[in-house]
């Protein structure tokens, strides 16, 4: 049928003979999609074409049925068109899809396994399960409750309880499995988004390289740099866990844009979606948007994707879009359009950034302002040492690149890197070297290799200055390292090498050290327990008012309010101005303040309880990030005089009376005035 199609076509429209084409890649976007499978069955370009992905010529989607009318033929134009569907490449789009959905299972079996090895999570208490999350969202509440009703209504059991027999003098616990438990169901949901997000990186992998080879190659790097690349298997809570998928399908999307020569608005319906969900969890979110905004601008104006695209990417940018033919008509070089361009987007994006705060008076990202002046300054202040304190937010290990030296990882990825500059050389020397500045050049292809080098960039900015952050840098090295499999980069070394046996070399190669940081993990065992805590809990519960509210160190706050369900002054979203500005009163109780000048504060705080951890007081991940030394900073004129937490600790009144005490942990009630 569609050899049928394009016979027609032909006859129609004549054209000089052109070589046939092999079958489709899978899932291409577009004629210039990622140029097939590698082997001996691609055709070679055709005559006055640029390439094998040139942006001209005969489209392969005039081979496509036009869509039926209605909603359900648009919407299904519109999938077509987002996973790059076609009829002639239909079997092997599935058998990818297949291939995918292996990879999403064996994610979720992977993490599963781990997490499970890591805190015995099947048998433990549902108290225990709620501290073993400490911090972060419970955020799934309301498809619990549809769940639960669903199955109520059908009557179906959703879960089977017994009783665990702890031993060495401690109460037995009732431990319940399945989804209708809400810690088993929270943490089944989490695990398959992130197996989800596996199938994706799979599809990611496949259809940047044009090859499964090259989604092969996303998913062993992934597992061979596991631990590099998410925290999920240990932390399930962390609101990465629920935002990062997202950002998977997104940069997918963006992908597909850039490459397909038409748009559907499936597609940018689809990148919409997934802007949104990637953005609602995460504070994190934003700040990557914005370097994949510079990427795209970037490559925009070198002269990668026309101006229609970014306008649909970034519709606020299309005030200094519509500049573009202005700037056309001015007699310059074109490596000073490059440059004027560039200033109008730095300093437009820097301004509108800058009234729109004064304006509207948004201070709840200040501090992130700060936590990157600190990476480059001496600037110091309380909410940026309690960040760069922390390990997670310190700059990048020295020993994270040997980490990805050993997998190969670093030097595949290098190796793609400098394949790709040098295709960027060639294309812009090629415009540079023209004389006429009123010739402008043509339209670039393969804008999309451009993009995910510009991206690398950014991730790899972002993980130096913010370890924790190397969590888009890895994933993102992983999909780098398909294009190990890509014809665009490497069709000189295929001429002479079969690629399977290149990929397969490079893998084997890979798995010697890949392979020994999955044992480790396989072999990490483990059994949560937190007694303390456990009786700082069951005391709040039966000793206390229920709208008793409590104050104290932010992980343990996330506790109180989700397990013993009391009012907090402080917790972990850390994000909000307010709530930053009472967790510096509440953590005063770690300064070298007087005690009746907090005490004052938490009054004002409304706060009954304070919970007090001696272990705070004398904590320091490294020199200067002791609570003391950190208000140091913050309040110079204390400096010298003991800290309040040991005086406390010690003896709490006359201004707090202790009321419970245990090995980790010392309530103290506030005495009004």
């Amino acid at each position: 049928m569609v050899l049928q199609a394009r016979n027609k076509h032909r006859e129609a429209a004549p054209k000089p003979p052109q070589p046939p084409r092999a079958s489709q890649s899978p899932l291409r976007g577009a004629p210039d999609a990622g140029a097939g499978e590698p082997g001996p069955e691609r055709a070679p370009p055709s005559p006055g074409r640029k390439g094998a992905a040139g942006r001209k010529g005969p489209r392969a989607e005039s081979a496509a049925p036009p869509a039926r009318g209605g909603l359900g033929g648009r919407l299904a134009a519109g999938l077509r068109g987002a996973l790059g569907l076609r009829r002639a490449g239909r079997g092997r789009t599935w058998t990818t899809l297949l291939l995918a959905a292996f990879a999403a299972v064996l994610h979720w079996s992977h993490i599963t396994h781990l997490f499970e090895n890591d805190r015995h999570f099947s048998h433990l208490s549902t108290l225990e399960r709620e501290m073993a999350f400490r911090t972060e969202m419970v955020i799934l509440a309301s498809w619990y409750r549809i769940y639960t009703k669903i199955m109520d209504l059908i009557g179906i059991q959703t879960k089977i309880c017994w009783t665990v027999t702890r031993g060495e003098g401690l109460s037995p616990i009732e431990s319940c499995e399945g989804l209708g438990d809400p810690a088993c169901f929270y943490v089944a949901v989490i695990f398959i988004l992130n197996g989800l997000m596996m199938a994706l990186f799979f599809i990611y992998g496949t259809y940047l390289s044009g090859s499964r080879l090259g989604g092969l190659v996303t998913v062993l790097c992934f597992f061979f740099n596991h631990g590099e690349c998410t925290r999920v298997m240990w932390t399930p809570p962390l609101r990465e866990s629920f935002s990062y998928p997202f950002l998977v399908l997104q940069m997918l999307l963006v992908t597909h844009i850039l490459r397909a020569t038409k748009l559907y608005r499936g597609s940018l319906i689809a990148l919409c979606i997934s802007n949104v969900f990637f953005m609602l969890p995460w504070q994190f979110a934003q700040f990557v948007l914005l370097t994949q905004i510079a990427s795209l601008f970037a490559v925009y104006v070198v002269g990668y994707i026309d101006i229609c695209k970014l306008q649909k990417i970034i519709y606020i940018h299309m005030g200094i879009l519509a500049m573009k033919p202005h700037f056309l008509r001015i007699n310059v070089s074109e490596l000073s359009l490059w440059v004027i361009q560039g200033c109008f987007w730095l300093f437009g994006t820097v301004i509108l950034k800058y009234l729109t705060s004064k304006i509207f008076g948004i201070a709840d990202d200040a501090h992130i302002g700060n936590l990157l002046t600190s990476k480059f300054f001496s600037y110091k202040d309380f909410d940026t040492l309690l960040y760069t304190c922390a390990a997670e937010f310190d700059f990048m290990e020295k020993e994270t690149p040997l980490r990805y030296t050993k997998t190969l990882l670093l030097p595949v990825v290098l190796v793609v890197f400098i394949a790709i500059v040098r295709k960027i050389v060639s294309d812009m020397w090629g415009v540079l070297t023209k004389q006429q500045t009123h010739i402008r050049k043509p339209q670039f292809d393969h804008g999309e290799l451009v993009y995910h080098a510009l991206q690398l960039l950014a991730y790899t900015a972002l993980g130096i200055l913010i370890m924790r952050l190397k969590l888009f840098l890895t994933p993102h090295m992983c999909v780098m390292a398909s294009l190990i499999c890509s014809r665009q980069l490497f069709g000189w070394l295929f001429c002479k090498v079969h690629p399977g046996a290149v990929v397969f070399a490079v893998l084997a190669a890979m798995s010697i050290q890949g392979s020994a940081n999955l044992q480790t993990q396989w072999n990490i065992v483990g059994e949560f327990s937190n007694l303390p805590q456990e009786e700082l809990i069951e005391w709040i519960k039966y000793s206390t008012k229920p709208d008793a509210v409590f104050a104290g160190a932010m992980p343990t706050m996330a506790s109180v309010k989700l397990s013993a369900l009391r009012p907090i002054v402080n917790h972990p979203h850390y994000e909000d101005a307010g709530l930053r500005a009472r967790t510096k009163i509440v953590y005063s109780m770690y300064s070298r303040k007087a005690a009746e000048e907090v005490k004052r504060e938490l009054i004002k705080l409304q706060v009954n309880y304070y919970i007090l951890e001696e272990s705070w007081c004398i904590r320091r991940s490294k020199p200067g990030c002791s609570m003391p030394e950190i208000w140091d900073v913050e309040d110079p004129a204390n400096a010298g005089k003991p800290p309040l937490c040991n005086l406390l600790v010690k003896d709490s009144k006359p201004h707090f009376t202790t009321v419970f005490q245990n090995s980790v942990y010392k309530v103290l009630e506030v005495i009004e005035e």
